[in-house]
């Protein structure tokens, strides 16, 4: 009998026990990621969400990554001119695009920068952070260009010898693909982030929505501007304040304008970019960050884009958010 009602109890217990409140991270693509997920009763276990989850990194890294000889991009980029690749075709439609924000922005966004990033100081072959020589940088420009690019069936094709970059957009196609493989998995509620780009579908166990802290581009320390409640939602910032260096009094930033062949030189420090989808947010907040705070800002009310400008100021910095954001972040 005694055994009974142990076994009974032990059941009423397993009953009661709700939904639960996971988190599980480490490092990827240079960084980390994090994942916090409501594991429902009879969930998957933290130990194999991890596993699928980072079964989804190695293959972006594989694919993406320029630091390594054996990934897609490297053996793309080692390629001469007139010369084709077969591609995955996830990767293919990042290329598209990456055409696409090209064409939008005039050629500012460009897929093909790696070049630049090496010669300045930012890419997986520069030697050190500088600014180059006006010969240096004539010959970087003369292998850039998006419109040597083509896809022809599966294969990616170039006309000329031009390397990618997919930087700009690799971490939020992550956080795609990493929403995708939770919800297989049963997961309906979860905040996915990868290097910083994010995604919150769902709630809490307690109901309450996933809250997000948008950070000034400070940078001595993290300072809160703004907490936004998300669901449904990517959140991406592209920003000039993490990876950069000073010359003479000036800062040179990792984010490039193609057309220039150098790094941006305006006033705006930050950019973050609401939307359904981690890529198209990714994306958006570089080229807006590429354009400038008057040509961003002019671009993101012409195209409806959800985002947040912040530009730096007398004294401290200014912010700029659109209808669209304000429609956003309100739940709208």
């Amino acid at each position: 009998m005694r055994i009974t009602l142990l076994f009974i109890l032990m059941l009423l217990t397993a009953c009661d026990q709700g939904p639960t409140l996971e988190r599980l991270g480490g490092p990827t693509m240079g960084s980390s990621y994090s994942i916090q997920y409501v594991r429902e009763p009879g969930g998957p276990a933290p130990a194999k969400v991890q596993a699928a989850v980072e079964t989804v990194l190695h293959d972006i890294d594989l694919h993406y990554s320029t630091y390594r000889a054996d990934s897609t991009v490297s053996q793309f980029n080692q390629l001469p001119a007139n010369q084709c690749q077969a591609m995955p075709p996830d990767m293919l439609e990042l290329v598209a695009l990456g055409q696409h924000l090209a064409q939008q922005s005039g050629g500012a966004f460009d897929l093909t920068v790696e070049p630049l990033l090496d010669l300045w100081g930012f890419g997986p072959q520069a030697r050190r952070e500088q600014v180059p020589d006006p010969q240096a940088l004539a010959r970087a420009r003369e292998r850039l260009g998006y419109q040597h690019l083509r896809i022809e069936g599966q294969a990616l094709c170039k006309d000329a010898p031009v390397q990618l970059d997919f930087n700009s957009i690799a971490a939020g196609h992550a956080v795609d693909l990493v929403a995708e493989r939770l919800r297989a998995m049963g997961i309906a509620s979860y905040l996915a982030e990868v290097t910083g780009e994010l995604k919150a579908v769902g709630h809490k166990p307690d109901g309450s929505p996933w809250r997000v802290a948008l950070e000034l581009p400070r940078e001595d320390r993290q300072v809160a501007r703004q907490i936004i409640a998300l669901n449904g939602l990517a959140v991406s910032t592209s920003g000039d304040y993490r990876h950069y260096f000073e010359e003479n009094g000036r800062r040179y930033s990792h984010t490039f304008d193609a057309r220039l062949g150098r790094p941006v030189l305006h006033e705006l420090a930050s950019v973050t970019v609401l939307d359904a989808s981690a890529l198209q947010a990714d994306g958006y907040s570089t080229l807006l960050l590429i354009l400038g705070p008057e040509r961003g800002w002019a671009f993101a009310l012409a195209h409806d884009l959800a985002a947040v400008l912040v530009t730096r100021a007398e004294g401290g910095f200014v912010s700029r958010s659109t209808p669209a954001y304000e429609r956003a972040v309100q739940g709208e």
